[in-house]
């Protein structure tokens, strides 16, 4: 679920994972952790995404996109 919204931002913004994670600040590969749910972004790394994006950390946590 994560994962699918970063990747549905990225797309929308025309930005790689790579790309995104930098932005956002967090280790280059880490995105990718989070694609089968079997690892979870901790709420300091959502919050460095939501301020980095500028999308409330409510939006990135509920379950809708």
């Amino acid at each position: 679920m994560f994962y699918q919204k970063i990747v549905d931002y990225c797309n929308k913004n025309n930005l790689s994972i790579m790309a995104f994670e930098k932005k956002c600040g967090i280790g280059n590969g880490t995105v990718g952790r989070w694609k089968d749910d079997n690892s979870l972004p901790a709420l300091t790394t959502i919050q460095k995404i939501a301020d980095a994006t500028s999308i409330p950390i409510e939006k990135w946590i509920k379950q809708e996109w």
